[in-house]
């Protein structure tokens, strides 16, 4: 079990000592007799809590303590001062020192003090493995390699670490911004508060108001006796998400305007204010500028949603990631459907490779679903992806085409010979796309699966 390590920080040699007599045994002490080698070594080694005496030679406590919280913001300090004097306590304490303790100093009073600090440090440390666990389990965002992603990923985490500001995702159909708003929320201060989503495209717009903000009793024909709580009261602690924020109707609008400036609300039919405290993260594919000059979106709003902004990238803009997503989809339905099927055979590597995924991650992952289920071999082929890979696309066809003839020679060719050699060729390469199947191959031809059978049996028989 790794043991806690600590740094006093103590111009008096005798209070070091005590200190170092007192705990060692359940910690890892290090002492310094004043606040600039502390400052270094914490550079090298951070340890877990720094006990820091107030009235130091050179750097005194208070700018110690306020240079190690710009550098380590998240290092707990316990003050030391020789008498409580509530003027430089009350500052400490604004600086963000988690505690002080005073001289002569109280031994079991220390050690409660101590244990109380470290125990919140490792309940902090505790959130971050389960926050990490649970990114890495449920967020394939993370599995890329394309730097464009990885930039964007790392903008994320910075972003998450407020607990309240609004963020507005921006990206195409299917790019994953239900996980990027997933990702914040468990990255954020408020990952113990619940996750709540809402389409707001998918609540019927005479309903939006109620849903989202709840009603009282009679608030209108219908309303349930007791009321009811909306959703963004369910948010309260947590994170509010918002998708499709550009079908929320301009009463709905104003009502989020009101509550994202001032943490106020009214239910419908209600006369009493509450107030809570939510992060709303919003989201769109909808080109919202537009929508603010035809006046369906306001612009207030806009900006307040928008405090910060993310965007994510297409999957056809970061490609390093298709494979990567594959197969990590892959292992997500293998388990689901007990299947053994774990290698992309090279043609659906292609085929993935140069698919033009205008559907995003989603449309990958269905993509991947369909061919787990129908997959019978441990290799998942192309013709279980269903995709044409880039070279028996229509474009490159025509270009493989120009490219494949030969010059006429000055003595002339055999023309249908030639005409054989091509049709052969395509032949062949249908049917290896689509892993044997006749009929597939015939569509992928522009044949009728008779014709094809026929012309195949041709060549195959070698008849000219």
């Amino acid at each position: 079990m790794r043991l806690f390590s600590i740094h006093v920080i103590d111009d008096e040699e005798l209070i070091r000592d005590s200190i170092t007599t007192a705990f060692a045994d359940t910690y890892r002490i290090e002492t310094f007799p004043s606040a600039e080698p502390a400052l270094a070594a914490m550079q090298a080694n951070l340890p877990d809590l720094v006990l820091l005496d107030i009235g130091l030679p050179g750097m005194d406590g208070l700018q110690a303590l306020e240079e190690i919280r710009q550098r380590h913001p998240g290092l707990r300090v316990v003050m030391i001062t020789a008498f409580e004097e509530i003027d430089t306590v009350v500052r400490a304490m604004k600086l963000g020192a988690y505690d002080y303790v005073v001289k002569p100093l109280q031994m079991a009073g220390l050690e409660a003090t101590v244990r109380n600090a470290l125990e919140t440090v490792r309940l902090q440390n505790e959130v971050q493995t389960l926050q990490q666990q649970f990114l890495q389990t449920h967020i394939p965002c993370f599995i890329a390699q394309s730097d464009v992603i990885q930039d964007v990923m790392a903008f994320v985490g910075q972003v998450a670490q407020s607990p309240d500001t609004p963020i507005l995702i921006q990206g195409d159909t299917g790019t994953g911004k239900e996980l990027v708003a997933s990702t914040i929320h468990y990255q954020s201060p408020n990952f113990k508060g619940p996750f709540v989503t809402v389409n707001c495209a998918t609540i019927p717009k005479d309903l939006l108001e109620s849903e989202m903000f709840g009603y009282e009793k009679g608030a209108f024909s219908g309303a349930g006796a007791a009321g009811k709580r909306g959703l963004v009261e369910m948010a309260a602690g947590g994170t509010l998400f918002l998708d499709e924020i550009g079908d929320l109707n301009l009463r709905a609008q104003a009502k989020l305007l009101r509550f994202l400036e001032q943490g106020e609300y009214y239910r419908v039919g209600g006369v009493h204010m509450k107030t809570l405290q939510t992060r709303v993260i919003s989201a769109t594919n909808q080109d919202l500028d537009a929508m603010i000059a035809k006046r369906e979106f306001r612009k207030d709003l806009y900006f307040r949603l928008g405090v910060v902004k993310v965007k994510i990238p297409s999957l056809n803009a970061r490609p390093d990631d298709i494979l990567p997503l594959a197969r990590h989809f892959m292992v997500e339905f293998g388990e689901k459907f007990a299947k053994s099927t774990t290698v992309l055979s090279p043609a659906a590597e292609k085929a993935l490779l140069s698919h033009n995924w205008t559907g995003n991650v989603r449309e990958l992952k269905n993509v991947i679903e369909r061919g787990m289920l129908t997959a019978a071999d441990p290799t998942l082929t192309s013709a279980d992806l269903g995709l044409e890979s880039s070279f028996e696309s229509p474009e490159s066809v025509a270009d493989s085409s120009v490219m494949g003839f030969p010059p006429i020679p000055p003595d002339g060719l055999d023309l249908n010979a030639l005409e054989r050699s091509m049709e052969k060729y395509y032949i062949e390469a249908a049917m290896e796309m689509v892993g044997g199947n006749e009929s597939r191959a015939a569509g992928l031809l522009g044949l009728n699966h008779h014709t094809f059978r026929y012309r195949r049996k041709k060549i195959l028989s070698g008849d000219p």
